[in-house]
């Protein structure tokens, strides 16, 4: 059951400071401690809470079948109603297909970002919408939300912030603000974090001290595709048909044979099947002639990349170039660069210029902008 007392720093672990008592939230619920713990604090709180599980696949997995259990039970235990929507299509569509998609361009999508963006978040607020008395929205992710006021006394004169700011978790090691770039201002207004000020081990003690059934459950996988069919790479044999193809060196020399561009991605060591003096790693995929090109480790190095697709999620849209740190892999440092739009194209392309050369900068992969801990934007890598 849930203890009465309240925890003074916990009080502090609501992203926007919102006063809860009395309001409304759609708490997204994967069966997880992470959004399990959100909803039981919310409770806490005051919240009047109503779990939301969104059914994506089926089968095994977090979002799925046994998730879909583990989230009925908990609003059970914690008295609030829960919710559960037939997303598979849509999931089809926005995820399944446009990763397949990008895998047969040549790209190393980002799932979880098309996910959040597509699926996740629109579900839960046209649900909230619907439900008319239910203003916020709420996840386990590990990310904060603040007022534009946050900035008052930063040194940003560069930017125009708007309204809402969307920030790092506080948790570096958990931190998945990177997934979170293209969310709008309409959804932040309305989403909470509780878990946004918490490191993972103050998840676990508090999962425990309100005896939730989640609270042991083993940490699922980043990517929900992996936990379902097992790796990435079943994933990609059974949505996309083999083709064979030549391994080559940028030097000419051909090396070897493999069956599926889709199955590389930039920067890639280990698995090629070929034989050299000295390791290789692949370079670049070249979908029209179906070929892997494989070089020294000095060649995969770059020094800028173009972004597209660039949504603005904290501040207007720069004009001109500007400065900001770029993180380029979700568990890669930011780097600082300068970030310059292109004109000449449409205004969601920019091109990133590292301050120091970065190593497989990946197509497909997202490029997402900081200003410390306040995150500015993101896009896709060309």
């Amino acid at each position: 059951m849930l203890k009465t007392q309240k925890d003074k720093k916990l009080e502090n672990n609501f992203s926007n400071n919102k006063s809860q008592k009395g309001k409304n939230i759609i708490v997204g619920l994967s069966g997880g401690v992470d959004s399990s713990l959100s909803a039981a604090l919310l409770v806490e709180r005051g919240w009047n809470v109503e779990g939301l599980t969104l059914w994506l696949m089926k089968g095994q997995g977090s979002c799925c079948s046994e998730g879909l259990v583990d989230a009925a039970g908990l609003c059970e235990d914690l008295g609030i109603n829960h919710k559960i929507i037939d997303s598979r299509e849509i999931f089809e569509r926005e995820v399944i297909k446009k990763t397949t998609e990008s895998y047969e361009k040549g790209f190393t999508p980002l799932p979880c970002s098309m996910c959040n963006k597509n699926v996740k978040f629109e579900e839960m607020l046209n649900y909230a919408i619907s439900k008319k008395d239910f203003t916020y929205i709420a996840t386990g992710h590990y990310a904060r939300i603040k007022k534009s006021s946050y900035v008052e006394n930063l040194d940003c004169k560069s930017f125009v912030f708007k309204d809402f700011l969307l920030l790092r978790g506080a948790d570096e090691n958990k931190d998945q603000s990177y997934f979170l770039y293209s969310l709008s201002q309409e959804v932040l207004s309305r989403l909470e974090f509780p878990l946004g000020e918490m490191k993972k081990e103050e998840t676990r003690r508090e999962a425990l001290r309100l005896g939730l059934r989640t609270a042991q459950k083993p940490e699922s996988q980043d990517l929900c595709l992996v936990e379902h069919y097992g790796s990435m790479q079943i994933f990609i044999d059974k949505h996309i048909e083999p083709k064979e193809g030549e391994i080559v060196h940028v030097n000419g020399k051909v090396l070897g044979t493999h069956n599926g561009i889709q199955h590389f991605t930039i920067g890639q060591r280990k698995g090629l099947g070929i034989a050299w003096p000295e390791p290789l790693y692949v370079k670049s995929l070249d979908r029209e002639k179906n070929i892997v090109y494989v070089a020294d480790k000095s060649d995969l190095f770059n020094r800028e990349a173009t972004i597209r697709k660039v949504n603005w999620v904290s501040i207007e849209e720069p004009k001109q170039e500007i400065e900001v740190e770029a993180q380029i892999r979700y568990r890669s440092h930011p780097v600082k660069g300068k970030l310059i739009p292109l004109k000449n194209l449409d205004n969601t392309t920019f091109k990133l210029i590292f301050e120091e050369s970065q190593s497989s900068v990946t197509p497909g992969q997202a490029a997402v902008f900081y200003k410390g801990e306040i995150l500015l934007g993101g896009g896709l890598i060309n």
